[in-house]
């Protein structure tokens, strides 16, 4: 009743690299759980410092419904100034609660775990909003991190593959690296480029920065799709020029994301067209005439369900550590 379980990070990604596509699924089924409203997922939580404006942790609190008895919190640093020494950007651990007895019962390095999650999102979408395929068309990706290389992945994991990608990136290694892991890996051409705006004009557009303010003031044209992962790099002109799909209204229009200044400018979210599970229920319909936005703003609900998912295949492969006698106390008197 009182074991308490630690999940290395090498586990971690072990588990996810091999398993991607059962990722995805669980992805599709965690958003139609949460749109159905079997989970609660409070607001996150941002830890913030005067002397570092770019820097935050954030807290995202979630409970994935009685049928599955799982709650915990996701605790993720984002320091950007980690990538100038070669650092990851993002840090984060999972913890698991149990919910009959609140105890916790197991704490995961999560940073692998919220990077998958929030490809796995972006190929969902990606299959979801372009059901005809991407075959034939070509995929842009602005920003070359950690979160870019693994949506590359999970979009390869999602036949979601195209007949070329386009790298962009204020940091050439860091795009030409990507570019060298897109081509190695799923053996279509990729480019960097230097200039935004050949980006900007590609089939689909993804875009994984750490971008705090919007600097993309030009709408999209009909036929695209964007996935705006990173959710502060489009001005409200070029949100309200498209159709927006996000994954939960009330927790994407807030913190100054993109949507959220567009719900500023407007005083109404009817811009809005509806959310992702939406969609995948066949519940919204797009128009083909106008641009395709995709703003998620990430679910502590998904960081449960993959987290939870990892925990059992490590018990199952046997690389969870034991903790023995973690809680000092397991008697009241």
């Amino acid at each position: 009743m009182f074991n308490f379980e630690i999940v290395a990070g090498g586990t971690v990604r072990d588990v996810l690299r091999s398993r991607r596509r059962e990722v995805l699924d669980l992805v599709g089924r965690t958003y139609r759980i949460h749109e159905a409203g079997q989970t609660v997922n409070p607001d996150s939580y941002f830890l913030r410092f005067p002397e570092k404006p770019d820097s935050r942790i954030i807290a995202l609190p979630a409970f994935l419904g009685p049928e599955s008895g799982v709650a915990g919190i996701k605790w993720i640093a984002s320091f950007p100034k980690n990538t100038e020494s070669g650092t990851p950007r993002a840090s984060a651990v999972l913890v698991l609660n149990d919910y009959a007895t609140g105890y916790p019962v197991a704490c995961l390095e999560a940073a692998a775990i919220s990077s998958a999650r929030t490809a796995a999102s972006a190929a969902v979408a990606a299959r979801a909003l372009r059901p005809e395929g991407h075959r034939g068309r070509t995929i842009a990706v602005v920003g070359a991190g950690v979160i870019a290389r693994n949506i590359g992945d999970y979009l390869h994991a999602a036949d979601c593959v195209p007949a070329a990608y386009l790298v962009h990136d204020l940091h050439e290694p860091s795009g030409q690296a990507l570019a060298e892991h897109l081509r190695t890996t799923q053996q279509v051409p990729a480019t960097f480029t230097t200039d935004l705006a050949e980006a900007l004009a590609a089939d689909t557009v993804v875009f994984a920065t750490t971008a705090l303010k919007p600097y993309v003031t030009t709408p999209f044209k009909p036929g695209q799709l964007v996935l705006h992962i990173s959710l502060r790099d489009l001005a409200p002109e070029v949100v309200l020029g498209a159709q927006n799909i996000l994954d939960d209204v009330d927790h994407c229009l807030k913190a100054d994301t993109s949507p959220h200044l567009a719900e500023q400018a407007t005083g109404s979210r009817d811009f809005v067209t509806g959310t992702l599970a939406g969609v995948l229920n066949g519940d919204v319909t797009l128009d083909t005439a106008r641009p395709v936005i995709f703003s998620p703003f990430g679910l502590g609900v998904l960081d449960l369900a993959v987290g939870a998912f990892v925990l059992e295949q490590a018990r199952s492969d046997g690389t969870a550590i034991e903790i023995p006698d973690f809680f000092g106390e397991t008697r009241r008197w």
